[in-house]
């Protein structure tokens, strides 16, 4: 541009003056593709119906909305149908996949060939079954199998059926599945109640029942609120579970000890086309990592009253603030990506003779 200007020093002083205005936004136009490689690109957020999973997705929009794309609010979907939409680009990530767990609803949604998940979000997630450790230590209970005594069952009876009452999954989060193989497999049919519905509400009548000092028997997760509220050890105790009778344990940890679950991790997944396209954006995936016990605290504080959106907005950015340079470190990793592309591009493109 500026040599055509020299070219023509006839040119009106008008015309110098647009082509200088042309020359200066032309200019602009691949350094902001360099420090925002989203801009003009919206991106969806999904999450579950768990509130508590609001922070880790919040916290990749964040960092999304660094690189310049236009995050929308998050929307709320069970994680089978979180993973089929954003298979079908109906939606563009989600923060809350468990790599084992969510293994089926992320196959049968297309797998590799329409979704992708890249690195670990938060590593060593686990789940099982506790109770509470007065009743363990009083009756000798440390496997889940031992339920089948009417007499033990009875202990964890809530409504007067003779039955034990199992606080679990709701359904089509994926883990009432391994809890409905349990029971079948174990034959506890009889002496078990599988409760659903909503997990926060048969929590908090859990809770409420221990601190009358009444027995509890429970299914839980971390990350997750519930095991800073019982604290495993202190207040509850994990239940083993033992493999089917001629069946071999997949769960069984090096120790010994088998808890009916094998230890997972969360990840974030997201449409593919979306990754090709936006290098920057499969980079920040692959590359966020958040430790679980910030991910407790958060959901703790949020227990504790502080759960409003504005309380959870104001989480994360006190997250950001005390993890500044792991944050910018992500950011500039990812203009990082986007800078290879584009140089790759360039350097493929066909030079004029």
């Amino acid at each position: 541009m500026m040599k055509a200007l020299l070219r023509y020093p006839s040119l009106s002083r008008p015309v110098r003056a647009l082509l200088l205005s042309v020359a200066a936004v032309c200019a602009a136009v691949p350094l902001r593709a360099q420090t925002a490689p989203g801009a003009g690109v919206t991106v969806q957020p999904l999450k579950s119906s768990l509130a508590e999973e609001a922070f880790q997705t919040l916290l990749v929009s964040r960092a999304l909305e660094k690189l310049g794309y236009t995050v929308l609010p998050m929307k709320d979907l069970e994680p089978a149908t979180e993973h089929l939409a954003i298979a079908n680009g109906d939606a563009t990530f989600m923060a809350n996949h468990w790599h084992r767990l969510h293994a089926d609803f992320y196959r049968h949604s297309g797998g590799d060939a329409r979704l992708v998940r890249r690195g670990s979000l938060a590593e060593g997630a686990v789940q099982g079954y506790l109770i509470d450790r007065r009743t363990a230590e009083r009756y000798g209970i440390s496997r889940l199998d031992q339920l089948k005594d009417p007499e033990i069952a009875k202990l964890f009876d809530t409504d007067g059926d003779g039955k034990a009452d199992l606080t679990g999954c709701n359904p089509g989060w994926g883990c009432e599945m391994a809890i409905e193989h349990h029971l079948d497999g174990l034959q506890l049919r009889a002496q078990v109640t599988h409760r659903q519905g909503s997990y926060a509400a048969l929590m908090a009548d859990a809770m409420a029942r221990f601190k009358q000092g009444l027995p509890i028997l429970y299914y839980t997760w971390t990350p997750y609120w519930v095991s800073a509220v019982l604290r495993p050890g202190r207040d509850v105790v994990w239940l083993q579970v033992p493999a089917p009778a001629g069946q071999v344990s997949e769960t069984q940890l090096p120790n010994g000890r088998d808890y009916g679950f094998q230890a997972d991790r969360e990840q974030i997944v997201a449409n593919r086309a979306f990754v090709e396209q936006h290098p920057a954006a499969g980079k920040l995936f692959e590359l966020m990592t958040l430790p679980i016990a910030d991910i407790n605290a958060q959901n703790q504080r949020m227990t504790e009253g502080a759960d409003k959106p504005r309380d959870i907005e104001r989480h994360v950015e006190g997250w950001i603030r005390a993890h500044q340079a792991v944050f910018d470190g992500w950011i500039e990793a990812a203009r990082d990506a986007a800078r290879g592309t584009a140089r790759d591009a360039a350097a493929q493109a066909p030079k004029a003779p």
